[in-house]
């Protein structure tokens, strides 16, 4: 789960890390309040950021400065509701409903640190960089010496020695050690109590009077961790995620939306890669990850089928299905009740092995929609891309 960057910087303050000062705002008049209490209050420069859940914003014009009251109200309309195509947000871009008023900061160097999970390792790695800001990106592709990159035991904490070699890695030494050291315990301290599995400040910035600052922020929480924080659940917003997204959510069902033409639905997330590749295999490309688990019952699968047939990019579905705990049968009921209650227009292609598979077979093929059944899912993706083509 992601939250936006003034929602992550309230999280790094609590544990101990020095952020802007500043507030959010969903109304131009708003940041024209906010940003005039502040200049009252001795800022001397502002910055209007909008709030979406991607990164690149400043180069997509997401982030302006300003240093009147009247500069921040004129940025404030400028970025308000407009959609921002950044690398991370595909080419629909996302619409800016948030607005995040801070103070400016005096900035001597920018650098890079972020917290994430080494799954290769199996441990938390620390990753930094004497080379921040908006061009990381081609720091790590270009030069990849200037980042360095930590791994910590989750059982022994981040060491002495492993601070100093991060310290060094960004050219801190004397208060501004003290203060690196300081900064890389907590952010250790909250990755691991948060359950993060990201947790990035690009920049972190050394300021003209020596202060360690997180001028940026952004935080990736373990959905599945999420039970243990019902206040971090609570700042999901989703508006900022796809809608059949979320409605899956509600059904238990593990769906991500993708950019191709052919819906699918599978059991067991393995089963669903290998599906997505076979699909890309014979030159179609998937519309959706679609992993309805090992134990789902007939109205999840009527749910999936539903959804699914929702994305007006899907032009043909395959399902691939493995009975176990799932039986194929159930499968089949639910596919069909689906299909009588939904208008289905496009082509389908079914694949179902396993437990009571023969019966699944016999219920699809008394159903009297038009499904097309393969044996296997190298046949299935093949039959699907013929059907497609009206051959």
């Amino acid at each position: 789960m992601n939250i936006h960057e003034f929602q992550a910087k309230q999280v790094l303050a609590h544990f101990g890390v020095s952020v802007p000062r500043g507030a959010m705002t969903e109304s131009v008049e708003g940041a024209k309040i906010l940003a005039q209490k502040m200049f009252e209050d001795g800022a001397g420069v502002l910055a209007v950021k909008a709030q979406i859940h991607a990164g690149g914003r400043g180069k997509a014009g997401g982030v302006k400065l300003a240093k009147s009251t009247e500069e921040a109200e004129k940025a404030a309309s400028e970025i308000l509701g407009k959609t921002l195509v950044t690398a991370q947000t595909g080419p629909a871009g996302k619409v800016v409903g948030k607005l995040l008023i801070e103070e400016g900061s005096k900035i001597a160097r920018e650098l890079y640190v972020s917290l994430l999970l080494d799954r290769s390792a199996a441990m938390p790695a620390i990753v930094a960089s004497a080379s921040g800001g908006m061009n990381i990106e081609e720091v790590a592709a270009k030069t990849p010496e200037k980042i360095a990159t930590v791994r910590v035991d989750p059982v022994l904490g981040l060491r002495d020695f492993q601070v100093r070699t991060l310290n060094n890695m960004l050219g801190l030494s004397g208060e501004l050690a003290k203060q690196g050291q300081e900064l890389f315990l907590n952010l250790f301290q909250a990755f691991m109590e948060m359950d993060l599995s990201l947790l990035e400040i690009n920049p972190l910035v050394v300021t003209e009077d020596g202060k360690l600052i997180a001028l940026d922020a952004k935080l990736t929480f373990d959905d599945s961790a999420l039970f243990r924080h019902p206040d971090v659940a609570a700042l999901r917003d989703l508006s900022e995620e796809a809608p059949l997204e979320v409605e899956a959510k509600k059904y238990k069902l593990n769906y991500i939306k993708l950019d191709g033409n052919v819906g699918c639905m599978v059991n067991g997330a393995g089963l669903a890669m290998a599906t997505m590749d076979m699909i890309q295999t014979v030159g179609l490309a998937p519309a959706n990850f679609l992993d309805v688990g090992g134990g789902a019952d007939q109205e999840m699968i009527e749910n999936a089928f539903r959804i699914i047939l929702s994305d007006p990019a899907v032009k043909g579905v395959l399902i691939n299905i493995f009975g176990g705990i799932l039986r194929c049968d159930v499968l089949a009921k639910g596919i069909v009740e689906a299909g009588k209650k939904l208008e289905l227009n496009i082509p389908m292609v079914i694949r179902i092995e396993g437990t009571n598979a023969e019966q699944g077979r016999q219920i699809l093929a008394e159903s009297g929609l038009n499904f097309t059944v393969a044996k296997d899912f190298k046949e299935a993706a093949q039959k699907l891309k013929e059907v497609m083509k009206g051959k």
